[in-house]
């Protein structure tokens, strides 16, 4: 990928990890898929970021702008996402992930006007810090992390089965579900070349407080909508599935190291 300009790969890098939300958008549209499978990989997801998170964004942001600068960019950035999501989820959203007909389910059009928006909003929140993540990555030396990378496309699948078979189930339409889920990918290229094209502007201090903040948004969005969903459906395993999803990121990054 050397002939396409940094900014362009940024895109593309971004493009590709929020193109597994529509995979699997394509799989719970089209393919039944037990509850109890898809909340298995939701946690496996779940362990992945929580993995690449520590190891990855964490780890970096300390080792360049210190504990200070990235502790405040954390809470921040969890604070931020919670504020956010709790907005979204008075009008809606609060279910955004969940895949069953429990009462903690999507709901309709007609059983909360609104909620449609306030869903395809919350699922926006949710892919945008992990994008500008990848386009971060690139700061140091040009190349992106492919640990972030794969790790974000792998927890992406199941974020979409989940979601988009919820959203099947409230009654919401195909071009509803995959328009979503195609404009957020889209959307997710181009945070992640903001990712790029901006901070690379910036001081190594401020990149890495940028760092934090995404980390802290993706760790607040884990708990609050991926994790409730794996223990829903899978409680006997979850915690056994998501130590599973950590170690294979922990492992990869290992390997990319």
């Amino acid at each position: 990928m050397s002939i396409i300009p940094l900014w362009a790969q940024g895109a593309l890098w971004g493009l590709i990890s929020g193109g597994a939300l529509v995979i699997g958008a394509l799989v719970a549209y089209f393919v039944p898929v037990r509850q109890c499978l898809t909340a298995g990989i939701m946690a496996f997801g779940s362990g992945v970021l929580i993995s690449a998170l520590s190891f990855e964004l964490m780890d970096e942001a300390y080792k360049t702008g210190g504990v200070y600068s990235t502790g405040f960019g954390f809470l921040a950035g969890a604070a931020v996402y919670t504020l956010a999501n709790w907005m979204l989820a008075r009008h809606g959203a609060r279910h955004r992930k969940r895949s069953g007909t429990t009462q903690k389910k999507q709901p309709s059009e007609q059983e909360d006007s609104g909620s449609g928006m306030a869903i395809a909003v919350g699922s926006l929140l949710d892919g945008i810090p992990e994008s500008i993540v990848i386009g971060l990555s690139m700061l140091h030396g040009g190349a992106v992390s492919t640990v972030a990378v794969i790790a974000i496309f792998l927890s992406n699948i199941p974020e979409g089965l989940s979601s988009a078979a919820g959203m099947k189930k409230a009654g919401r339409s195909a071009v509803y579900i995959f328009g979503i889920w195609t404009g957020i990918a889209v959307l997710s290229g181009l945070a992640s070349l903001v990712g790029y094209a901006v901070f690379r502007h910036f001081t190594a201090g401020v990149v890495a407080a940028t760092t934090a903040i995404a980390a802290g948004a993706i760790l607040a969005m884990l708990v609050d909508t991926m994790i409730p969903e794996a223990f829903e459906e899978a409680h006997d395993f979850a915690g056994l599935i998501t130590v599973a999803g950590f170690l294979a990121a922990f492992a990869l990054s290992k390997q990319g190291g």
